[in-house]
């Protein structure tokens, strides 16, 4: 792996050859001087794989000069006697090129693969949101212009029922419309990192309670089971995310089980972990697709069923790993699936003196 700061690989030049050196002046006694040569061989290897071309060189040099002047007949010189020793020296600085060289052209050809796949990566997401946008757009857009149509050209004509189901089916469609545009920006968001959490204390069961209410209209046709604990600890979390998280799963299990479908919520602690549980019972996932599920612009059915463009699970995912938790999927029995996700439960901070005292009071 190549430095970001260049000195730093003459810095590790003048280090290696000094433990080299160190290493060397220990095996003088028992050791040929071949041997000693190998390790400072070693280390201008290990300074050719490790940085540039520079540093590997300048570790040859600094090797070479201490070789020779510290273990090459006469010692305390840089005459050389044995035109022998000269190869030596002749072969590290080959070594430091030839390894230098060949490092360089593994990380050029792995930069330009992992731009290749980084490109590659992007087309992919790029097509399957212009598809995902342009198979999810058509239905609520021609809903939109035949509804609003109608109200054109024959708005005196019809009846007060008749307007009232149009403009209804204007505002529906287009509230759809606004909220697939809105998580694809969301989305956007928490992958930039361009959103800063605004943590505070929230005890779980209010998250709960708001998300429920906020979503009352879209649970209204589901038998919504709430299993939640009015005692659960406080979690540091930036409350209006991690409601849209549950919002998102709530969402998720409404619109791919029929009406009349129970989904079950619930919230414990576990292993000094709040973990909550939306379980719906619409047929259950296959295993490879409990692992997609959350990815980004998936669906278990991609063609009919319930609109959307993909994006709700994964929002959930991203904002609960901002939270330091995570998120996943799993097949209960009975054709259930369980969303899961937990978040760390930090310690409660104490109550104020002047809390206290009104509570005692």
């Amino acid at each position: 792996m190549s430095c970001k700061r260049p000195w730093t690989g003459y810095v590790w030049a003048v280090g290696v050859a000094a433990a080299c050196t160190l290493a060397g002046l220990a095996m003088r006694p028992r050791f040929d001087l071949v041997n000693i040569a190998m390790v400072y061989m070693l280390g201008v290897v290990y300074v050719a794989v490790r940085h540039d071309r520079g540093a590997a060189i300048a570790t040859a040099v600094l090797c070479v000069l201490a070789f020779d002047f510290l273990f090459v007949p006469p010692p305390g010189t840089f005459k050389v006697d044995d035109i022998q020793y000269l190869l030596t020296f002749a072969i590290m600085v080959a070594v430091a090129l030839v390894i230098s060289r060949l490092v360089q052209s593994v990380r050029e050809q792995s930069r330009a693969q992992a731009e290749l796949a980084i490109a590659a990566e992007t087309e992919r997401i790029r097509s399957t949101l212009l598809a995902s946008i342009s198979h999810d757009l058509r239905t609520p857009l021609a809903v939109i212009v035949g509804a609003s149509s109608s109200l054109v050209d024959a708005g005196e004509r019809l009846g007060s029922d008749e307007r009232l189901a149009l403009a209804k089916s204007v505002y529906e469609q287009s509230r759809d419309v606004s909220e697939r545009v809105v998580k694809i920006l969301e989305l956007t968001r928490l992958e930039a990192g361009g959103l800063k959490l605004e943590r505070d204390w929230s005890a779980p069961a209010d998250i709960v309670h708001a998300a429920l209410s906020r979503l009352r209209e879209r649970m209204a046709s589901h038998r919504v089971i709430v299993d939640v604990p009015d005692d659960l600890p406080l979690i540091r979390v930036d409350a209006a995310l991690i409601e849209q998280a549950l919002g998102n799963l709530l969402e998720n299990a409404a619109k791919h089980t029929p009406p009349g479908t129970v989904v079950s919520l619930k919230a414990q602690r576990r292993n000094g972990e709040l973990l909550v549980s939306v379980e719906d019972f619409g047929g259950g996932l296959a295993p490879d697709q409990v692992e997609r599920v959350f990815e980004k612009f998936w669906r278990a059915r991609p063609e009919g069923g319930a609109g959307g463009v993909g994006l709700g699970l994964a929002i959930c995912r991203a904002i609960v790993r901002l939270h330091g938790g995570r998120v996943w999927a799993e097949t209960l029995s009975g054709g259930a699936t369980a969303f899961r996700f937990v978040l760390p439960i930090d310690e409660t901070p104490p109550m104020p003196v002047e809390a206290t005292a009104s509570a005692n009071g």
